[in-house]
């Protein structure tokens, strides 16, 4: 039974910092890539940041050199860390994986996903 679990959002005043964390069951970190998008209220879901099973990593352009993502395989645990955070960066965010290799921000790839974590910034 796969299940993620984010946590870690909360409500942050302007360039403040947030570290969201995934964790779970049913699969591990370590043989598959994973990301992290972030819906807003009446926008599209959209790909944030993922790291393949190589451990590269890769970013949309908006939160490139703010946002850090990582993984800890003995946790079984990925991590987005969040630095300057912005207004428009506030969403819901979630973790994803599918089983893949390679990093892809394209969420349309990824079918396993948590319920989601909020993040505000005012």
């Amino acid at each position: 039974h796969v299940q993620l679990v984010e946590s870690g959002g909360g409500s942050v005043q302007a360039g403040e910092s947030l570290r969201l964390a995934c964790t779970g069951s049913g699969y591990t970190v370590s043989s598959t890539r994973m990301g992290w998008f972030r819906q807003a209220p009446g926008k599209e879901r959209e790909g944030v940041a993922c790291i393949g099973r190589d451990g590269i990593t890769m970013y949309s352009d908006s939160v490139k050199g703010r946002f850090t993502i990582s993984k800890d395989n003995a946790m079984n645990t990925l991590y987005l860390q969040m630095d300057s955070l912005k207004p428009e960066d506030s969403a819901m965010y979630y973790c994803a994986f599918d089983g893949r290799a390679y990093c892809s921000v394209w969420y349309q790839e990824y079918n396993y996903w948590g319920q989601g974590t909020q993040v505000t910034v005012s």
